[in-house]
């Protein structure tokens, strides 16, 4: 394991959210302090950098780090983090960004993650693991960098996009079929695997981008169909009990479930953006309920008490109002 936190105290509720522009207003820290989290997730897009000026990315952190809400959530709530595109330095970029090891540094200094962490060291990515809590009430959360040494993306012929696709918004990319095309790296694989023999009761694996559908047009782990399938069977040659997927991207909100998998159902929620917003949805196969295509965050709330301990999974708007809701029984996600 890498890192073990508050190995008395369980986690109650967990906020997560991704996409916060720094330069756009966001109401939403006011309805996150309100709830108090024990700790929040940072899924991606935590800036917008798109930038190769490292004096760049460093302002627009701290523009982030000024914004009042913000401040006072760090003040008050543990926080960790990945990245995604925006804050790794570039628009659906992956291992051709230039600037990836700089970024990296800067990423992690605005997180503070101490200088002799193997995130500022690893030579794939800074992909990383925490436990939380007692045997019993373990919660284990797996942070993936589907950055550092990712494939570039594959796109549509541009005579085919431009009459098709562009009118109905359907994205420029396509599956990328071939073998040696990558998304995590082989490093990053063996540590997944490791990680999910260690000892936890729920397992929640946050992914930058959607895993579960399978539309391929936008970034998705749908763009690599043979990684999106090996991490599903690795889940299913480990047994892996206890897990769901969070993620971000996507300027919307939405649940999604894979059946027929696992021995169990496989739940995804994804919440985008804390600030950023797209109203055209994708489609999706495995969404459960509707999608909700304004500011949000996501919130997940365990209940250890009784026999059957309950997870429940929330969208919820800038006021705090719950746009959705997913309640699960821990043992509906065991065989």
């Amino acid at each position: 394991m890498e890192h073990v936190l508050a190995d008395e105290e369980s986690l109650q509720t967990i906020a997560f959210g991704s996409c916060v522009d720094q330069d756009h207003p966001q109401p939403i820290w006011a309805a996150i302090n309100a709830e108090s989290p024990d700790l929040f997730i940072f899924l991606g897009d935590n800036i917008y950098g798109d930038t190769e000026d490292m004096d760049v990315m460093r302002g627009k952190y701290q523009k982030l780090a000024s914004n009042p809400g913000f401040a006072e959530l760090r003040e008050n709530t543990p926080a960790i983090a990945i990245w995604d595109d925006h804050d790794f330095g570039e628009d659906n970029a992956g291992v051709e960004y230039p600037m990836k090891e700089e970024s990296r540094q800067i990423m992690l200094d605005f997180w503070a993650e101490p200088t002799d962490s193997v995130r500022r060291m690893r030579d794939d990515g800074i992909y990383t693991a925490y436990q939380y809590g007692p045997g019993g009430r373990r919660v284990q959360i797996i942070l993936l960098d589907l950055r550092w040494n990712r494939t570039s993306l594959q796109k549509v012929n541009l005579g085919h996009y431009n009459p098709g696709r562009i009118a109905k918004d359907m994205g420029p990319y396509v599956a990328i079929e071939d073998s040696d095309a990558v998304l995590l790296g082989e490093k990053q694989w063996r540590w997944l695997e490791a990680q999910l023999g260690e000892p936890a009761d729920i397992r929640i694996i946050g992914s930058s981008i959607q895993l579960l559908p399978e539309f391929s047009g936008w970034e998705s782990w749908a763009n690599f169909p043979k990684e999106r399938q090996r991490f599903l069977s690795l889940l299913r040659k480990l047994e892996t009990e206890g897990v769901f997927i969070i993620s971000g991207d996507t300027h919307w909100s939405e649940l999604s479930r894979v059946e027929n998998t696992l021995d169990y159902s496989l739940w995804e929620i994804t919440s985008s953006g804390l600030t950023e917003e797209w109203k055209k949805v994708s489609p999706n196969i495995h969404r459960v309920g509707n999608p909700y295509a304004e500011a949000n965050y996501g919130l997940i709330e365990i209940d250890w008490g009784g026999d059957e301990p309950s997870i429940t999974l929330s969208i919820k708007d800038v006021s705090g109002t719950t746009k959705m809701r997913q309640q699960i029984v821990l043992t509906d996600l065991k065989k």
